[in-house]
């Protein structure tokens, strides 16, 4: 192991810690509302967001090769911060969306980027065979960055009233990850490569065969239906939490010297700073947990089923104006959702020869966002028509009524699909 001191590693934690410091992502849903959009509306801007990242991400990674990883980290903060500056100042529907159009293009260029500005310190400096251990320290100090994101955020709206004020406040912690990248060495960039005009086109041509290639696999295509739908299912409903907190806190006999923005501000910032420590202790158990299963594919199955009947039970106490069960199932939800993650990719490598094992996990990808773009404003559709409470539960039982086609079985045993 190297003894020598890493003057890198407080660099590359910092970026974690910083980028995590998002502090109108508590608050989210209640910006969008309190600018007059509607929640469908809303939903339509989580599948821009999703669908520009989808899109651009193959490009953006061949430009990032081409032009060097530190520039395309710079040029990922850059459209960040123009983002925040533009959901700041405008409370119009056609200026969001040209924001998420720009927060998803923030994505697309630092999606993997930074991870291979991490490997390729480990690689110049001899310590490949830490890279485990080195990722996971670096991603504490992210999630200690998300913790502390929501007390932080809890704080500002006490002090400063607003809600939207919260981008204008995330642009001063993003400036300085942007500085922080801005002056790693010029050698993170590795040799850098040639573009070829032709790369874009043919790498995506070769993802559109993977996409297609998965469905002659009746296993693979389960377990990746499997994992896609459940995170599909996850990130259209989990900001849905944010109205029932806030509802929750006003409907509360404290704080009544306080205006209603504060008062829901304290809540939500507290609740979710309680939610990240929980969703932190989840992903560092989900392998002691999934043994408490007969397999990993039990583990899988018996999962999705409680995170529909989480969502089905959490949009019944919300339509019942039971607050606090509803909180309480969701972040029975938000665990659910850290402990599956570690697992479903362990089944997709099982289920998935390592050669085509990037191509499978970019499909799981691609199958996400494609579901978060048609079921996002629908959800929103149903929450203007019929309430939050009942859309939830009807997606629920949707999840339910469909978990015959994504129930994923063992692998053979005479598969051997590692050694494909």
């Amino acid at each position: 192991m190297n003894k020598h001191p890493d003057p890198m590693f407080p660099r590359f934690a910092a970026y974690g810690f910083l980028k995590n410091l998002r502090f109108f992502e508590p608050f989210l849903i209640l910006i969008f509302r309190s600018a007059g959009l509607s929640f469908f509306q809303i939903g339509l801007l989580y599948s821009i967001r999703d669908l520009i990242n989808n899109v651009t991400e193959i490009p953006t990674g061949v430009m990032a090769d081409a032009f060097g990883r530190r520039r395309a980290m710079v040029l990922a903060f850059s459209v960040y911060i123009l983002s925040f500056v533009i959901f700041y100042s405008f409370t119009d529907f056609y200026f969001y969306a040209l924001g998420m159009v720009f927060f998803g293009l923030g994505e697309a260029f630092r999606s993997g980027t930074h991870k291979a500005l991490i490997l390729e310190h480990l690689k110049q400096t001899g310590r490949l065979n830490q890279k485990v251990s080195y990722y996971g320290r670096t991603r504490g100090f992210s999630q200690l960055g998300s913790a502390f994101n929501s007390l932080i955020a809890a704080g500002l709206v006490f002090f400063t009233g607003d809600y939207r004020a919260m981008f204008l406040a995330t642009i001063l912690p993003y400036v300085l990850d942007l500085i922080n990248l801005a002056t790693y060495p010029k050698e993170l960039d590795g040799e850098l490569a040639q573009l070829d005009h032709g790369v874009i086109w043919r790498q995506t041509a070769v993802t559109f065969r993977d996409f297609f290639g998965i469905f002659t696999d009746r296993d693979a295509m389960r377990t990746i239906l499997n994992s896609a739908s459940f995170t599909a299912l996850f990130k259209i409903t989990k900001d849905y939490l944010q109205p029932i907190v806030e509802g929750f806190a006003l409907s509360l006999p404290l704080l009544l010297w306080l205006d209603d923005v504060q008062r829901g501000g304290l809540v939500v910032g507290g609740v979710y700073f309680f939610i990240y420590l929980m969703t932190s202790y989840a992903s560092r158990s989900a392998d002691r947990i999934s043994h408490r299963f007969s397999g990993l594919a039990a583990a899988i199955n018996w999962t999705f089923l409680l995170g529909a009947g989480f969502l089905f039970v959490a949009g019944l106490a919300t339509w019942r104006s039971l607050a606090l069960l509803a909180i309480l199932v969701f972040l029975g939800f938000y665990v659910l959702q850290n402990l599956r993650k570690p697992m479903s990719v362990a089944f997709i490598s099982d289920q998935i020869s390592q050669r085509v094992m990037a191509s499978g996990l970019s499909v799981e990808a691609q199958f996400t966002t494609i579901l978060v773009a048609i079921f996002a404003p629908a959800l929103g559709a149903l929450a203007d028509w019929l309430g939050v409470g009942l859309a939830l539960a009807i997606l629920g039982v949707v999840a339910l009524a469909f978990f015959g086609l994504v129930r994923v079985s063992p692998p053979s045993p005479s598969s051997n699909k590692m050694a494909r």
